[in-house]
């Protein structure tokens, strides 16, 4: 299954500025093109709650230096909606940064 609603999905800018691209943000500082990995890869996991469903995407993420460190993105969507919102995102537990 791919995350439901992709094309649509919404990166808060504050997660792109102040995390996945801060280059001093311990955990962030080299993230990108999420939406792209959305489309890309299966949902692995879901947890449904009263107030949404969190998905969860692995895969690999072609970062623009030519690395595709394996990456778990966190997506909500809210109940009642149908446009994911990005929760989180970091490197799996023993992916290459090769």
């Amino acid at each position: 299954m791919k995350l439901p609603g992709h094309e649509s999905a919404i990166v808060p800018d504050r997660k792109i500025t102040a995390f996945l691209l801060s280059l001093t943000h311990r955990d962030g500082r080299s993230k990108a093109a999420l939406k792209r990995h959305a489309a890309d890869h299966e949902v692995v996991a879901t947890e449904t709650t009263v107030f949404g469903t969190n998905y969860v995407v692995e895969g690999p993420l072609l970062t623009p230096d030519g690395r595709s460190p394996g990456v778990r993105v966190v997506w909500f969507i809210a109940a009642g909606e149908r446009i994911p919102t990005l929760v989180t995102a970091y490197l799996l537990k023993g992916a290459s940064n090769d």
